[in-house]
């Protein structure tokens, strides 16, 4: 029970990678709160969670206002916010940059960057205050290794990687800290709909995942700061 009486915001803490995160930091003894878009997917993680502490929102984390509103109640209910995992992201690929329609790039950084950046704007000033706390920011290989047709979509990611190391220097010495996570295909419902020819058991569990985020937010990780840990399965 590393984390018995923590509380952590996993902001897309119904998806694939976000509800792993979710139920391994309730089995550890976290109350979560989560943000959502598709009902149907709280209310499947609800029934997972079965009698555990979880709370659920309907917002748009890129919607600055609505997102520090959350925050602010997180704090008044539970005194304080000790994580924050940012599981947010979407995906276009296969596409070169001059056939790329604007509309897309300009998606790729909302969902990719911009949720990052608005909710820990939102969260760390609570952080400091309480002078300890862990952020979680969810990259992806591609932020490193820019393949091609990828554009939108590695820019974005190598952009919230270097916005999260500047971040973690920006935080040195305060108490709370900074990393990203770097996968690359994860096995999900959706990347495997997407791509039924693939082998899946190359890919990493969203499971296996948790459980390295949740070490980067636990004292066993108090030394790891400013850091991007691939985690690249078998590829």
């Amino acid at each position: 029970m590393r984390f018995d009486g923590k509380t952590a915001l996993v902001a897309g803490g119904t998806g694939g990678l976000g509800k792993a995160v979710s139920l391994a930091l309730m089995a550890e003894g976290a109350r979560v709160v989560v943000t959502y878009i598709i009902p149907e997917e709280f209310n499947a993680l609800r029934t997972a969670a079965a009698d555990r502490q979880i709370e659920g929102h309907h917002i748009d984390v890129t919607d600055e206002t609505a997102t520090q509103n959350l925050v602010a109640d997180i704090i008044g209910k539970y005194g304080r916010l000790d994580f924050l995992i940012n599981t947010i992201g979407g995906y276009a690929g296969g596409i070169k940059l001059w056939e790329l329609e604007t509309k897309t790039f300009e998606k790729m950084f909302t969902l990719n960057l911009r949720a990052g950046y608005s909710l820990a704007r939102a969260v760390i000033p609570a952080m400091l205050k309480q002078k300890s706390g862990a952020i979680v920011n969810i990259a992806a290989k591609a932020a490193v290794d820019h393949a091609g047709g990828a554009s939108a979509y590695a820019s974005s990611k190598a952009a919230a990687l270097a916005m999260m190391d500047s971040l973690a220097e920006d935080l040195r010495g305060t108490g709370v800290r900074v990393n990203s996570i770097l996968p690359s295909i994860i096995d999900t419902a959706a990347n495997r709909h997407a791509m039924p020819g693939a082998d899946y058991s190359k890919w990493p569990k969203p499971e296996d995942i948790a459980k390295v985020i949740l070490f980067l937010l636990s004292d066993d990780g108090k030394v790891i700061h400013g850091a991007a840990v691939p985690v690249y399965g078998a590829l």
